[in-house]
């Protein structure tokens, strides 16, 4: 017997061959290297039922005076504040309209002939043709709940019978149809669909559409025209703090012949939307601005509302300041309440009449407390957008924003790039990214008060949040490199970027969320693959050990420990998790397991020439803390006879621990029999409350010949 004991590098290597990368780890998922060895990275839970609408892109805690947390939320849709595992939204309005008579019910009968209870086409009378309807939408008839999903002349056309919990039937000609949408009208309303309206002041229309019905919060579903939109009525409920169950799956209420009626006045509050939930790209000549990225890549449309609808935000006190991207900039206030919403600066009591209404990112200073607002309207030309402008108000103040010698308010405008893309804070500086380069901010006081250089050029970044600031450093993801930044920027090594920037979709770039685990030394980057529109994959980057890893995961958005215990995650799915919580995927009800496997690269013995026979390996795992009694993993011996052929051999065997009273006992060796010039080394784990770390095995090789 002659035991071979494995021992690898840390972190993973996809520069080179598996072959080449000899006594390396070649393949991850949902691992990490903890003092050099692998193990399974933590689990998640969700932190509550509830769900938010809309894809989270940030996230930001913070406690108030009298111990209360809070998470802001900000989606592509809407800005929430959590608090004790429910939503509270706190979404601006941007502008109130009076409206007089703006809502038409839409019902009718069928036509003089029977519906069948297979028909996908319906036919309506014929002087109340489909066309009055909405364009899709959910009728009823009799008791049936059906969607459509066009219209042709008289006729309701892509019926899909049978929805909601009801059956399709048979319906007699004549038979009432009733529709859950009804029709707004707004002069020039300027909306778009998925705007929120909120309607008060309505009266009933006469029949199921009451007075309670009218008045609440709506979604726009349909824009007919620039002057009218529909919106779907729905049993009251509250969308300002939701659930899956309530908010997410309404109960429609359908008309009757008796809504004749219009509303009455009616005034309409519209909130601001974010934006986008996907960046739309093109790659016509002029769709971005001068050498804006690669040669031949795609480009930017900078027409209105094509770019990723994200938040920044930050607090000024026991206060929070949020910025939709590339708009206002509003204020809320702890004490109006969790029911209240945000204001703009610029309606604030004092104000002055120069506070910017129109920014890329918004941050308050922590060591000089200054707000400061990024990619701004100028203080002489307010409302008009300079994207390299940075303007700061006076010290401690939200509403003194003209620039005077008696104040600390001022501006400072950027030479290199066409527009700023965001600012991440250190303790000691500001660090603010162009398109293009990299400036240092840094706080001097009067007359001053703030300077700035350019600490490099030539640099790329993906997106507003693929920096994160750890102490005095920061990371970041460019367009095809990592780099870091702790007085001089310089870029990372990276032993996987081809696998990274190769598999990465770069329309989708400003997706790219840089997360930090301190508790880990590690920075984590959510990214989207080539095949995908949403997050699905990370690269880790272990600061403290200088090494990477990857695997694949659907985050958002993330924030470190810190008010809280744990880190914190949005997921694509509508919900808020806790990381680094128990051994498994808390996403599903109940929880699943999470998959997690490492794989070495090829071994051989001397110069590869000879064969090799492994018989045994003796394991070294430890599944300390695992909440099961008796978790397991699988070893795979994977033997090839040449580099680029493939794997001809394999041999898996379980390791488990088990327990019984208070003695562990493990598989104290496993029998395998494979052969061949070169091996690869992989553990597996797929079982519920499992944890594991590997150490050093050893393995029964043996020389067996040429041949």
């Amino acid at each position: 017997m002659a035991l071979s004991k494995l021992q690898f590098k840390s972190g993973v290597n996809k520069e080179t061959t598996s072959y080449s990368n000899e006594g390396g780890w070649f393949d991850v998922d949902k691992v990490r290297f903890r003092s050099g060895f692998p193990e399974k990275i933590g689990g998640w839970t969700k932190r509550s039922e509830n769900s938010f609408l809309g894809t989270c892109r940030a996230l930001h805690p913070w406690v108030a005076l009298d111990g209360s947390r809070f998470v802001g939320v900000g989606t592509n849709r809407k800005y929430y504040i959590e608090s004790g595992a429910a939503f509270y939204d706190i979404t601006p309005v941007e502008k109130t309209e009076s409206l007089t008579n703006p809502f038409t019910a839409r019902n009718t009968t069928l036509h003089a002939t029977q519906v069948a209870a297979t028909d996908t086409v319906i036919r309506l009378v014929n002087n109340a043709a489909a066309t009055a309807f909405a364009p899709s939408g959910t009728i009823k008839i009799d008791s049936e709940i059906i969607t459509y999903t066009g219209t042709s002349g008289d006729t309701l056309t892509g019926c899909s019978r049978g929805q909601k919990g009801t059956s399709a039937a048979v319906h007699s000609a004549n038979s009432p149809v009733s529709s859950s949408t009804f029709k707004v009208s707004d002069v020039d309303h300027l909306a778009v669909v998925g705007d929120f309206v909120i309607f008060s002041g309505a009266t009933s229309l006469g029949g199921n559409l009451s007075a309670a019905i009218l008045n609440q919060e709506y979604e726009i579903t349909a824009i007919l025209d620039g002057n009218t939109y529909q919106v779907e009525a729905r049993v009251v409920s509250t969308i300002q703090s939701i659930t899956v169950s309530t908010g997410l799956n309404p109960t429609y209420i359908f008309s009757s012949a008796a809504d004749s009626n219009n509303g009455g006045t009616v005034q309409a509050q519209y909130l601001i939307t974010a934006g986008l939930d996907s960046s739309i790209f093109g790659t016509g000549w002029g769709a971005g601005t001068w050498s804006r990225g690669a040669w031949n890549s795609a480009a930017s449309i900078s027409a209105p509302g094509q770019a990723l609808g994200f938040w920044s935000h930050d607090n000024f006190g026991q206060n929070l300041l949020i910025n939709a991207h590339n708009g206002n900039i509003y204020y809320w206030q702890f004490a109006n309440g969790l029911e209240s919403r945000a204001v703009a600066l610029s309606d604030l009591a004092g104000a002055d009449g120069f506070a910017p209404t129109v920014s890329k990112q918004v941050m308050v200073s922590d060591k000089d407390r200054h707000t400061i607002v990024f990619g701004c309207d100028s203080q002489t030309s307010i409302g008009t957008q300079d994207p390299m402008l940075i303007r700061f108000s006076s010290q401690e103040s939200l509403t003194e924003w003209g620039a005077e010698s008696i104040n600390t308010a001022g501006d400072l405008r950027l030479g290199s790039g066409s527009e700023i893309v965001c600012a991440v804070e250190t303790k000691q500086q500001i660090i603010v990214f162009t398109d293009t380069s990299v400036y240092a901010m840094q706080f001097l006081g009067p007359p001053f008060t703030f300077g700035i250089n350019m600490i490099s050029d030539n640099t790329t970044i993906s997106g507003a949040f693929a920096p994160v600031g750890i102490e005095d450093s920061v990371f970041w993801m460019g367009l095809s490199e990592f780099y870091s930044y702790d007085g001089t920027v310089k870029e990372i090594p990276c032993t996987v970027k081809d696998y990274v920037f190769k598999d990465f979709n770069q329309n989708q770039r400003s997706k790219v969320y840089a997360a930090s685990n301190t508790a880990f030394s590690e920075v984590w980057w959510f990214y989207p693959s080539a095949s995908s529109f949403e997050n699905d994959k990370y690269v880790v980057y272990n600061y403290g050990q200088g090494i990477w890893y990857y695997g694949s995961m659907s985050r958002t958005a993330w924030v470190d420990r810190g008010i809280s215990s744990l880190p914190v995650a949005a997921g694509s799915d509508n919900y808020l998790y806790t990381h680094e919580s128990g051994f498994d995927d808390g996403s599903t009800s109940p929880a699943s397991a999470i998959v997690a496997h490492i794989e070495s690269s090829q071994m051989s013995m001397g110069d590869g020439e000879r064969f090799v026979f492994i018989t045994k390996i003796i394991p070294d795992i430890t599944f300390r803390n695992s909440s099961a009694n008796s978790p397991s993993a699988t070893m795979t011996v994977q033997a090839r006879n040449f580099p680029g052929g493939e794997y001809l051999q394999s041999d898996s065997k379980t390791v488990s621990k088990e327990v019984s009273n208070t003695v562990e006992k493990f598989t104290d060796q496993l029998y395998v029999r494979i052969r061949g010039r070169s091996f690869a080394f992989k553990i597996q784990s797929s079982n519920l409350g499992e944890t594991w770390r590997l150490g050093s095995p050893r393995v029964d090789v043996r020389p067996d010949g040429r041949r």
